[in-house]
């Protein structure tokens, strides 16, 4: 049984140890990500970003989140900042029931476009393979962008 819900302050410390023990994130971009989730859990009205969170079976065990919000002075184009899936329950569909919530909640707020950004470098491949799936497609690629040889790919999608 899956159930997303929005994060609750018990998440966090389950959330960090989920990003430590994933493959793909640097110790810069799980410090960030759990900024954001401080952010949204010290200032749940501010609609800067929103978090849900799949659990599943009956004890509603964390399994994975996503963080998404507006991106400021577009007419209803949003950010998909973060997803992540615990590393025991990957390839279940679970990432995809995440951004199928997220797609519903934009459908209400009458978003239009879901863009993302990632990193060109091989570890990343999973991810990008992941966007490609859900019918997000390359909109640019910004060569060079974090450093010599890792370009910035920017996915969008049509909500």
């Amino acid at each position: 049984m899956i159930h997303i819900r929005p994060i609750l302050p018990a998440d966090r410390n389950e959330l960090f140890r989920l990003f430590k023990t994933g493959k793909t994130f640097h110790t810069a971009e799980i410090n960030l990500a759990m900024e954001i989730i401080d952010q949204v859990l010290e200032q749940p009205d501010k609609e800067d970003y929103t978090i849900l969170c799949l659990c599943l079976g009956v004890d509603k065990v964390l399994a994975g989140y996503i963080c998404f919000g507006p991106i400021p002075l577009t007419d209803a184009c949003y950010d998909m900042y973060w997803i992540l899936v615990d590393n025991k329950f990957s390839r279940r569909g679970l990432g995809s029931e995440l951004v199928q919530a997220m797609e519903e909640r934009l459908v209400a707020l009458k978003g239009r476009r879901i863009y993302i950004d990632t990193s060109s470098t091989p570890q990343y491949e999973p991810a990008r393979s992941f966007y490609e799936k859900n019918g997000f497609w390359v909109a640019a690629v910004l060569e060079d962008f974090y450093r010599p040889g890792d370009d910035k790919i920017i996915y969008v999608k049509q909500v």
